[in-house]
Order: C-alpha cells, then structure tokens, then sequence
C-alpha cells in the first residue's frame, strides 16, 4: 500500500480480509473536531502505528476503533463486522491496552490476569496455560507471585498489555503504553510487541516516540490536528522529505577547491563550505560516501571526520506539518 492521506469518503469499499477497516471517522465535541475523516487499514500480522504529538486525536480514535464512543461520521470494521458502542461480537476480537492502568494493587500479577482471563471466557487448565503463557510473554514470571502494589511501573505497565492478550485477541490496541517508564521495562515491552506480530496478530500501536515507530511498525500513518497527514511504510514516508541525506566533512588543506570538485559527483546536489568544513546534500549518502571522500582528497582536502544524516519520521513530521513532532 503506497503513501496516502486519507481515503476519499465517496469511495466504496472492496472485499476485503483486514483485521480492521477505519473510513472516514470523525468525532466533534462542541465546535472543536478532534478527528477529522481518519480512513487505514491493518492486515493480520501487522503492526500499524499512528504517531502523531499528544492532542493529535490518537487516543480519541482508537477510542472509536474500541467502541468506547460513537463516531459522529463514518465506520469502522473489525474481523469482517461493523464496531460500535453496542456491537459487543466485534469487541471479542479486540484486546484494548489504554493509558490508564487497569489493574487491582492487591492481587498477585498471576491473580489479576486469573481475575481478567474469566471475564474473557477462559477457565480452567486454558486459564492457566494462557496465564503462564503471557507472564513469559511480557518477563514477569518471576514475579507472578508478587503483589503488583511493590511492581515498578514499566511492570505495572507490561502487566496491562499482558491483560489484553489473555483472550487471543484477533487485534491488539496499545495506546502510548510505554509512556512513563524506565528504559528497561520499555524495551521489554517493544521486545514483546515485536512478537507478537511474528505470531500473526495485528497491533495498532499509538506512540508520539519517533524511534518507537521506526523500530515496530510495517506502516505508520502520521496523524496531526485529528487528520491523517500520510500513511505507508518508513521508506514512503520518507520519500516525501525529497529522500536526501547530509554529508558532513571536516578537514584541513584546500576546501575550496574540494566543494567545486564534490559539485560534480554524481548524487551530490548541493555543497556549502566553511573553512575546514563542508556540508553536502546527496541522494543515498552510505553509495555515494567514498567517492566523496576519495574527490576531497584529490582536491587538496584532508578529511579527518565525517557524518552522515539521513532523514527520518521527525523530518517527515516536520516537512508535512510545519512544526516538530513533540511541540
């Protein structure tokens, strides 16, 4: 699926195997529209990101997707049936992991998930295989016997995606779940994300974590003001920026006359130089490198360092909406 905004509202639908269907939701409070005709999809073993600042309208959507609020416009389709506010058969397929912890501080990390697995309908020696299962999954089963009052809160927080995974869920929502928590416990729980889509379930995960995004999800829509800005892959993505990198040179010698051979390298675009260093705007920095490297130094430049940037989502961010992804 290539880079898009959001789908034409006036377009039907084909048949379709997604796991989810968004089209065109909207959700206004009062005057102000929080989400603004939000149309994607999610495959089976896909991790779809929506990344986006806070009171971008992530959380307000997957509010929708859940049928936690009604949309005031448009649809959403999960495992093939429409979702809503009272549409409980499309709910079994969901597992929703919020912001807000929701576990008991009084019960064993093992007795919540117990406690949470009956009221998904599992029982038995299933309970407890799924139980043990899950506490594997997200790296408390060493501390399943502890009360989770005494956990950290990257624990807290790993014990919270563990709940929503209990029933198998054909879908997994995670809204910002590693906001908060210490560097160990967050990479815990993007570890245990990673599995989860090599086992074929789908994830749609809401970050404002650039580097969150980058590293876990297939495709990623870029969502600000309640509207999808673009959506596809991290390649796509960032093809909209132009897709060019910067090369940094520093060195002694004769720069002047390295910047006027480097302006005829093939994939250099520009080239500025001051003093000792030159900084070049190229198309694929890493297969253009040497030879800029090798031009310098015939040029009479003596290069002792060099640095490549390529761009990323926060450039993609930036390009699309004027402003840096966390203001």
């Amino acid at each position: 699926m290539g880079v898009a905004g959001p789908t034409d509202a006036g377009q039907s639908a084909p048949p379709t195997t997604e796991v989810l269907r968004v089209h065109g939701l909207v959700k206004r409070y009062g005057e102000l529209t929080a989400v603004d005709g939000v149309s994607f999809t999610i495959q089976p073993g896909e991790t779809f990101g929506l990344l986006g600042p806070n009171g971008a309208g992530k959380t307000t959507t997957i509010s929708m997707i859940a049928g936690l609020i009604a949309a005031d416009a448009g649809t959403v389709t999960v495992a093939g049936m429409g979702m809503g506010p009272s549409e409980t058969a499309a709910k079994r397929h969901l597992g929703l992991v919020p912001q807000e912890l929701a576990i008991y501080p009084d019960l064993t990390g093992r007795e919540n998930l117990n406690f949470f697995g009956r009221l998904q309908g599992l029982n038995g020696k299933d309970l407890s295989r799924r139980t043990q299962e899950v506490l594997e999954l997200i790296g408390l089963a060493d501390r399943a016997g502890d009360l989770t009052k005494n956990y950290s809160g990257g624990m807290k927080r790993r014990l919270n995606i563990g709940i929503g995974l209990l029933h198998r869920p054909t879908l997994l929502i995670l809204d910002e779940p590693t906001v908060g928590v210490d560097p160990q416990s967050r990479n815990s729980i993007l570890e245990a994300v990673e599995a989860l889509s090599s086992e074929g379930m789908a994830v749609l995960y809401t970050t404002h974590y650039m580097e969150e995004a980058e590293r876990l999800c297939d495709r990623i829509a870029i969502i600000d003001e309640g509207s999808i800005q673009a959506e596809g892959t991290r390649d796509q993505l960032i093809k909209l920026t132009g897709g060019v990198d910067r090369i940094n040179l520093h060195g002694s010698g004769n720069s002047t006359a390295a910047a006027a051979a480097l302006r005829l390298v093939p994939g250099v675009q520009h080239v500025d130089g001051d003093g000792s260093a030159l900084a070049l705007t190229v198309h694929d920095g890493p297969s253009v490198l040497a030879g800029i490297v090798t031009g310098a130094a015939n040029a009479g430049m003596s290069v002792t360092s060099v640095e490549i940037t390529r761009p990323d989502l926060e450039s993609v961010f930036l390009h699309l909406t004027g402003k840096a992804l966390r203001d």
